[in-house]
């Protein structure tokens, strides 16, 4: 049940929440909302593989 809800939610982070990676983001430049953003997107697709 767990699992499949965070196959979801890693499904539409991918929809909806910008890529960094793909815009080449400096980490130490990042502001706070967009170290957020990668820790939610880190911790749902952590918990989707599990």
């Amino acid at each position: 049940m767990k699992k499949e809800l965070f196959k979801v939610l890693a499904k539409l982070n991918k929809t909806v929440l910008p890529s960094f990676g793909k815009k080449q983001l400096d980490m130490s430049k990042a502001a706070k909302w967009q170290l957020a953003i990668i820790a939610w997107r880190y911790y749902v697709t952590r918990n989707s593989l599990d």
